[in-house]
């Protein structure tokens, strides 16, 4: 049975206000509060149903035919959402917002929520080492603004992008957003490749007016402050969220970062492993040390984002060193860490409103370590500092109870002491429970039944109750009524009983609404900490992300980097500090990378398996590692600010497009040899691999001349084309580097040590022979190699491996001006002034 295909005049009115809701939500699952249960009707019912294998039932609503209805019970309701929710629905939360015993007619409901990927705000759902972002794309014609936000933590970010879509899809599944909020009329194209990302995608084009405004109100560029309206209209009147805990809009600027595209983050495996797509074996693992949730997400934030400040990357470097000095304020620091609550999401909660009396203990818990941790920052002289916020700690310490219920209407929330009027109603409430207790041994003294028992159940509240046998005891001068007959035995009430009931009952329901009470105008009163806890919270993760450091350094050698304004590398005996890891105690072998003012490339080659891609790797991660902060496997290491790194390392397809595997290293080597600076730093791991050998040639060894002359940027180049080697004596800021392997009797072994110059043999059949290829192919393989070889003898053939290209074209005054142009962050009026002057210089 169809919504839309029923009378709607028949339907009951209770089912008539649920169509007309689900009529402003269709493309939402709506769980309608009825009495213990979310119910579920007609289209969404059966839907249900089939997602969650629940059963399919009937329920009458004015019409002959019975309304498809599934339903599943209100206590356990997260546990249902969370599986729609990844299953890909949005959910819509109808609750009665009356008492039903006091409703005169129908119970009033509506949405009181709604949650979807994005807006998940339970923690249960929530990975705590993670971000949850959802975003909105707003499109004004020559680029994007992507602005984002975790509605947990109230962190929201904006970001002005140029318009590409490939690099729009690929920020947007680097930022790991969960959800993305897109005008109706966005680019189809667009549209078809962030699906295919499988993000889910929703339609919204309405613009907040002029609410939350400390969001938004320091940022000049309407075009960012229109994305973040966008954004806020559907999280505050769609979703129906309080966004009063938000923070200040941060404006993210590619000049202000290490730049990273999506690829060079997966190479590199900085978050996750690029085989098992997991946490474990990435550079995330590794350095993740950190003592709260909190902490771990900054982790991420840093290595996603490194610095280019020499003089912040300075600062966290002083800290890391003197916690190494000061080891035993560091260790006393990490065990008060630990005691650290997630800080940003117990803030989000108190802000919807959800937050329990659990949740306002853990904020106790930590509150209650701050005077330690502030002691110790100052200690240390780290360049933050925190506010102990002794007055909200002392009142969460006088109010809550220690272990109160899940529930926020079963009492037991508040302590004695707290409130006068609550602590007479308890003493009332307590005495007529003694009452009961003594009146059982009253009326067994009374009648002469030694087993008669006084009990209480929520149906018919307290009764007395007697066995079958001792009933002939019961006189009717003793005023016994009869409530409820068992099978063994009967219960009673008397009128003092009664009256009793009523007195104990009617003192415990307003003990319920008062704690109650009491409690939401506790958790108001911590509203008014928000922005302050947000700013400790800050700082708590940011010195445990600096203590992280100072914990992996000591633990596996690590050294403090030297950072220079010069264009050169010195890292002695460095080391990839993942494999390094991984590997057993002694195995791994450290190799130098040096490269001076004078050496832009280094060639590499060497057989597969050798570690040439692990060399490469530890250069990119060491960088890395060296900009945010940490402290590096190596003896010593002297490096510079890279401004943006691009690597094309290992064999994969295009994640959106569907390219074919040498499309993308093609498409990568245009982008790094486009975008890269004379402060870049390049990774290619043989390029041109994927094409016929002489294409593939050619394209390297044009690429690499590309890079010697026009850029003049770091490189680590590997190949297996041995001829690239004889660029060497014409290019001279390229050397060449091979990694070391040694054969005897045709057993290959790799001494996975970098040396100076080339090698002129690749190793490769004897490679297959140890991965265990049959013995009669190595055979076969190795006759057909020496036909090859003696073939190209014969040929003597000689390749031209520099050839005299002139990469000085003429140039056009207008172009050269028009590519110096930042059209993102350019005025209409400052764009017709230069192109008046451009016309006059043309003519």
């Amino acid at each position: 049975m169809k919504r839309n295909e029923v009378d709607r005049s028949k339907l009951s009115p209770m089912m008539r206000h649920y169509v007309e809701l689900k009529d402003k939500h269709e493309d939402t699952i709506i769980l309608y509060r009825l009495g213990d249960f979310y119910e579920m009707f007609f289209e969404d019912a059966e839907v249900v149903a089939h997602a969650l294998e629940l059963t399919l039932t009937g329920k009458s609503a004015g019409l002959e035919e019975r309304v498809p209805m599934c339903g599943i019970p209100h206590h356990a309701s997260e546990v249902y959402i969370d599986k729609l929710i990844k299953k890909g629905f949005k959910v819509a939360i109808c609750e009665q917002l009356e008492d039903p015993k006091t409703a005169k007619g129908i119970v009033k409901r509506d949405i009181v929520e709604v949650i979807s990927s994005g807006t998940i705000t339970n923690s249960n759902s929530l990975n705590e080492k993670e971000n949850n972002y959802i975003g909105n794309l707003y499109d004004f014609e020559y680029g994007f603004v992507l602005t984002y936000c975790d509605i947990t933590t109230g962190e929201i970010y904006a970001e002005v992008l140029e318009r590409n879509i490939d690099d729009i899809v690929y920020k947007i599944l680097s930022l790991e957003i969960k959800e993305l909020v897109i005008s109706s009329n966005a680019d189809k194209i667009l549209i078809s490749k962030i699906k295919s990302a499988k993000v889910p995608i929703t339609y919204s084009d309405e613009i907040l007016n002029n609410e939350y405004e400390s969001i938004y109100n320091k940022v000049k560029d309407t075009r960012i402050v229109t994305s973040i309206k966008l954004l806020l209209y559907y999280l505050s009147v769609t979703q129906k969220r309080n966004l009063s805990h938000f923070q200040e809009v941060i404006i993210k600027k590619r000049e202000s970062y290490l730049e990273m595209d999506i690829h060079t983050k997966r190479n590199l495996e900085l978050t996750e492993c690029l085989r098992t797509k997991e946490r474990t074996y990435s550079l995330l693992w590794l350095l993740d040390n950190t003592k709260t949730a909190m902490g771990s997400r900054k982790l991420k934030n840093y290595i996603e984002n490194p610095l280019i400040d020499i003089n912040k990357i300075n600062a966290r470097y002083n800290i890391v060193e003197k916690l190494l000095e000061d080891f035993i304020t560091a260790d006393e620091l990490r065990d008060n860490l630990y005691e650290v609550y997630d800080l940003e999401r117990l803030c989000g909660r108190i802000s919807f409103g959800s937050a329990n009396a659990k949740d306002l203990l853990q904020l106790k818990a930590s509150l209650k370590v701050l005077p330690s941790i502030k002691e110790k920052l100052e200690k240390i002289k780290f360049y933050k500092n925190i506010n102990t916020l002794d007055n909200l700690y002392n009142l969460l310490e006088k109010s809550i109870y220690e272990e109160p219920p899940n529930s926020l209407k079963e009492g037991f929330l508040i302590k004695e002491g707290y409130s006068n009027e609550l602590d007479e109603l308890k003493t009332l409430s307590k005495g007529g429970k003694d009452f009961i207790s003594s009146f059982e041994t009253l009326e067994r003294e009374r009648t002469g039944i030694k087993n008669l028992k006084v009990g209480f159940n929520k149906v018919f509240g307290y009764y007395i109750e007697v066995s079958k046998g001792n009933l002939s005891l019961i006189t009717e001068d003793m005023g016994y009524i009869r409530k409820q007959t068992l099978a063994n035995c009967e219960r009673f009430i008397t009128p003092l009983l009664k009256e009793k009931e009523d007195l104990i009952l009617s003192a415990e329901d307003k003990i319920i609404n008062l704690e109650y009470s009491l409690f939401t105008e506790i958790r108001d009163k911590c509203k008014e900490y928000i922005k302050e806890l947000q700013r400790i919270s800050k700082v708590i993760s940011e010195i445990d992300v600096l203590e992280s450091f100072a914990f992996v350094s000591e633990k596996y050698n690590y050294t403090r980097p030297n950072i220079t304004s010069t264009n050169e590398i010195k890292i002695t005996s460095s080391r990839h500090p993942v494999v390094e890891k991984v590997l057993k105690s002694g195995e791994y072998v450290p190799n130098d990378i040096i490269m001076d003012k004078n050496t832009d490339i280094l060639l590499i080659t060497g057989p597969n398996m050798a570690g040439k891609s692990t060399y490469m790797r530890q250069l990119g991660i060491i960088s890395i590692m060296a900009q945010i902060g940490c402290f590096v496997p190596a003896k010593e290491a002297t490096l510079p600010i890279f401004d943006k790194i691009f690597t094309r390392i290992g064999a994969s397809d295009d994640l959106v497009s569907g390219e074919s595997t040498f499309m993308v290293e093609m498409m990568e080597a245009s982008r790094a040899i486009r975008f890269a600076t004379p402060n870049s730093l390049i990774l290619f791991d043989e390029l041109g691999r994927g094409t016929a050998t002489f294409d593939g040639m050619s394209l390297a060894e044009a690429i690499l001349e590309y890079v010697a002359n026009k850029i003049k940027c770091k490189t680590l180049f590997s190949t297996h084309y041995h001829e690239l080697t004889d660029m060497e004596k014409t290019l001279p800021n390229l050397k060449n580097k091979h990694v070391s392997a040694v054969e005897e009797n045709g057993v290959l072994t790799f001494l996975h040590k970098v040396k100076d110059g080339s090698v002129d043999k690749s190793y490769g059949i004897n490679v297959a022979k140890l991965a265990g290829l049959p013995d009669e192919v190595i055979e076969r393989a190795s006759a057909i190699l020496k036909v090859y070889e003696n073939n190209e003898k014969k040929k003597d053939t000689i390749i031209q491996t520099s050839l005299p290209l002139n990469f000085e074209e003429k140039k056009s005054i207008a172009e050269e001006e028009i590519k110096k142009i930042d059209i993102l962050n350019i005025t209409p009026i400052e764009a017709i002034n230069i192109l008046s002057k451009l016309k006059e210089k043309v003519k």
